[in-house]
């Protein structure tokens, strides 16, 4: 009798010492995510000098890099990791936007504006949008992830691998029933 109630007992001990004392280490996502905040909307300006608001986007999954108008190679590897990241989404790929928020009034290349059509380029010298974005490592280091409701939550780091980043992505996109 004692044999079949320790057979019967097993399952749920077993459950208790693992769900309390075996702690999984580190996460499937390859983003660190950072304490989400819902990002402010002040007025940024598009490249023709038109108002735009990042609540425009809202619903969307925003991709977003901050840089200098001079765009240096590294730029440039963001703003194409950016870009295929989301084309490899497929049919979900219009679930996700990219924004490019410029940190200067420098004006842009022309062959860099036509490669990347289709990103938000948004003039933000001087706004204080610049300063909700995590400093450590440099924010113009990293490309960070905003949620459909304006939440900033996930950077991916310095030199990102873009099938790490496609796969972050599409989970979300998988799990998510908004944007």
């Amino acid at each position: 009798m004692l044999a079949i109630a320790a057979l019967c007992l097993a399952p749920f001990v077993a459950a208790v010492i693992v769900y309390f004392y075996w702690q999984p280490r580190g996460g499937a996502n390859y983003g660190e995510l950072i304490p989400a905040h819902v990002l402010s909307d002040p007025p940024l300006r598009l490249l023709d000098q038109r108002p735009f608001k990042l609540s425009a986007l809202r619903g969307k999954w925003v991709l977003l890099q901050l840089d200098r108008a001079d765009c240096d190679a590294a730029c440039q590897a963001k703003l194409y990791d950016m870009r295929q990241v989301r084309l490899a989404q497929g049919r979900e790929m219009e679930r996700v936007e990219r924004v490019w928020l410029i940190l200067d009034e420098a004006p842009l290349e022309t062959l860099l504006m036509r490669e990347y059509d289709g990103t938000h380029m948004l003039r933000a010298g001087g706004s204080p949008i610049i300063a909700e974005f995590p400093p450590a490592g440099g924010a113009r280091d990293h490309i960070y992830l905003i949620d459909p409701h304006g939440n900033l939550m996930l950077r991916f780091p310095k030199n990102a691998d873009p099938r790490k980043m496609y796969k972050d992505l599409s989970r979300l996109l998988r799990a998510s029933r908004i944007g």
